[in-house]
């Protein structure tokens, strides 16, 4: 399928982690930070992704994926779509100004999909999250009026599945619903 739009990407990594007790993005997987882990994946994809957290995790960032933009969330706690408001007016004050364009958006928390449906969500052209037992997983794949509609909403904390409607990809990816939310979701994903 050909590309009508640019892709652009952020990995969202500004959670403070509490019931966790440690910062997530910094968890080790293969031998590296799950950071890195996860932008060596959106690279092998040819993705270059920005990466959106805290303040106190900028530098264990920038160090974990020295050639990647980190940008900084100045008010983390106020909520997710609030992160996703930073890295799109990152994204929207670049240079290069590729507008519209489709973005892919990456918890870091969420990291069970599999390469294969990466691609099949890079090929898309609509609204989509994969999709396993009738559930829906991320990353997600957002156009040019989700954008819009994000920047329009002025609550930092509004649901984003109130604002964008996106459509289910079946997938058959094992781990897609893997939430690194308690130590055991940890755990058992790195086991």
């Amino acid at each position: 399928m050909t590309r009508s739009l640019p892709l652009k990407c952020i990995i969202l990594a500004a959670g403070a982690s509490k019931r966790l007790g440690q910062h997530k993005a910094l968890l080790v997987k293969d031998g590296v930070p799950l950071i890195r882990w996860l932008v060596n994946r959106l690279d092998a994809q040819g993705i270059n992704p920005i990466i959106v957290t805290r303040q106190e995790l900028m530098i264990d960032m920038a160090l974990a994926c020295p050639e990647r933009t980190v940008i900084v969330n100045p008010n983390p706690d106020a909520g997710r779509t609030g992160t996703i408001r930073c890295g799109i007016l990152h994204i929207n004050s670049e240079k290069e100004k590729l507008k519209p364009y489709r973005l892919l958006m990456v918890p870091v928390d969420r990291p069970g999909f599999s390469d294969e449906t990466l691609s099949k969500l890079m090929d898309e052209e609509r609204c989509c999250v994969p999709a396993k037992d009738g559930r829906g997983g991320h990353p997600i794949m957002l156009m040019p009026k989700d954008v819009e509609e994000i920047m329009a909403e002025e609550n930092p904390d509004y649901p984003l599945n109130e604002l964008v409607n996106p459509i289910h990809i079946e997938v058959q990816d094992v781990d897609l619903h893997v939430n690194l939310d308690q130590q055991v979701d940890v755990d058992q994903w790195l086991n």
